[in-house]
């Protein structure tokens, strides 16, 4: 039989095989904040608090027949789901040290000697609801604790990603400026213009890195808001990729202004950007970037013509380390950037999807809050 209060911030069994004792009980520790289920058995015990999460605390009769309180105890105790109810037994035999040891021995932490002391009982059951309590907040803190540490791994992955683009074109251009210096002078023109990119490229690395200290100095309600000329957001990331000169990056129409968090933007289409380039294969590869006006939302798309996506594996690349069916992009991929992508865009209450054909390229679309 089941007795409930109208808040049940924490439940209490009582477990006594007679039915009055069981009413006195209840009586005696009632108030709004608890709820209480009654057994009148061992089985029927162990039943309930298996069935029952919030259970805090077991108030166990020892003498009951078929199965004493000790038995309950121990069987709750080796229970994983059970193992951390509190358990006071209340009984009315021997006060002698063997039968206290026993009890504690089977996962009581209190004792209650039949008849009960009314003031005495109430003291103890607060004391037990109190820590109950504690113990909840505990696991909240737990919990908090492991989504924030797969928050922060998903932080790292971001920036060394984002980290990398600037760093390796900066590079390439001193690699390139290195090799042609080897086999002949390099015109002085030249020369300012592989700096050039590489100075460019060094101030938005210094940049990125300001940006970075202060979005992990604030949560995600605190970080600025700021007005985005997304034209230039996008045009800035497709020089700093370093595209090779067989791949063109265009832009179709004007991108709008938008005020909103500029490293989340930046990241989801230097993702985008990164990948077409990173996985074309055409002699003469095209990425298309462009957007639309829905009335709330802006939708983003970053079009190419490369080597396309199965339709089967349109759906799965957004989730965490699935990749495509394609060799060559599956064995470069490490299965993460685009669910990141994914929760970016679903944190601004947009959606991402892709539209492509084998062959012939594809191309992502995401909705983005004015």
């Amino acid at each position: 039989m089941v007795a409930t209060n109208n808040s049940p911030d924490m439940t209490i069994m009582l477990v006594d095989d007679r039915e009055e004792n069981l009413l006195v009980l209840e009586e005696m520790l009632a108030n709004d904040q608890r709820t209480f289920i009654k057994a009148t058995s061992g089985n029927e015990a162990l039943r309930y608090a298996l069935k029952n999460d919030r259970i805090g605390l077991i108030m166990l009769d020892v003498q009951m027949p078929e199965m004493d309180g000790f038995e309950v105890a121990r069987l709750l105790k080796s229970n994983p789901k059970t193992k951390d109810i509190s358990i006071i037994f209340v009984t009315a035999i021997s006060k002698e040290e063997q039968y206290i040891m026993r009890g504690f021995g089977e996962g009581a932490v209190d004792y209650l000697q039949k008849p009960l002391d009314v003031n005495v009982t109430k003291a103890k059951v607060n004391v037990f609801e109190q820590l109950y309590h504690y113990q909840q907040e505990l696991k909240q803190t737990a919990l908090q604790l492991e989504k924030i540490n797969k928050q922060l791994e998903k932080f790292v992955y971001i920036v060394a990603h984002d980290l990398k683009s600037p760093l390796v074109g900066m590079i390439a251009a001193l690699s390139l400026l290195e090799m042609k210096n080897e086999d002949d002078v390099v015109p002085r023109e030249e020369i300012q213009e592989y700096v050039g990119h590489s100075k460019t490229a060094a101030f938005h690395l210094s940049d990125m890195i300001n940006s970075l200290l202060e979005y992990s100095r604030k949560n995600v309600s605190q970080q600025t808001v700021e007005e985005v000329d997304v034209q230039e957001l996008v045009e800035q990331i497709a020089m700093l990729i370093f595209p090779p000169k067989h791949i063109s990056i265009e832009i179709n129409g004007v991108l709008p202004i938008l005020k909103t968090k500029k490293i989340k933007l930046h990241q989801i289409f230097q993702n985008l950007i990164s990948n077409a380039v990173k996985y074309s294969d055409k002699a003469n590869g095209l990425i298309e970037i462009g957007c639309r006006d829905t009335g709330q939302m802006v939708e983003f798309y970053v079009k190419d013509n490369g080597p396309g996506i199965m339709e089967d594996d349109q759906a799965e690349i957004f989730r965490l380390f699935r990749t495509t069916s394609n060799v060559a992009q599956a064995e470069s991929s490490t299965g993460v950037g685009l669910f990141i992508l994914k929760m970016l865009v679903e944190e601004q209450g947009g959606k991402v999807w892709v539209e492509s054909e084998v062959g012939k390229g594809s191309t992502f679309y995401f909705e983005w809050m004015k």
